[in-house]
């Protein structure tokens, strides 16, 4: 598994590791029941504190995207559909993104666009993700 850090950015890493993580799933890098590094071992091979990752997998197991368990380590879970909790984090999100593109200049087809684009990408892996 590649993954990019940024040990500039002001985003922490154990968000960065996370949000790697969903991505490399989205774009069907890592498949369903696909077998992670131990935390030791990602750790390591990142050049992290181990609490970094550990954190970063905790998310990841609470978010649904990961499964833990102690004899086999950490595997890939596909979450279920989008509940109503995740549909308002969502929003909430997407609330922000729009703003932030709108009073760039960004407007509503380009935004748009942009859109269809990722989701086109990421369609061409997971079968899951649809129009």
């Amino acid at each position: 598994m590649i993954l990019t850090l940024d040990f500039k950015s002001d985003t922490p890493i154990y968000v960065q590791l996370r949000n790697a993580i969903v991505v490399a799933i989205g774009k069907g890098e890592l498949q369903d029941g696909e077998r992670l590094p131990t935390i030791r071992q990602l750790a390591q091979e990142l050049g992290v504190n181990v609490m970094t990752v550990n954190k970063a997998y905790a998310i990841l197991k609470n978010e649904g995207f990961l499964s833990i368990d102690r004899r086999h380590g950490a595997a890939v879970t596909r979450p279920d559909g989008g509940d109503a909790v995740y549909k308002e984090k969502l929003e909430r999100e997407l609330t922000l993104v729009i703003s932030e593109a709108a009073l760039k200049g960004i407007g509503r087809q380009e935004f748009q666009s942009l859109c269809s684009g990722i989701f086109a990408a990421l369609a061409a892996g997971p079968q899951t993700l649809t129009e």
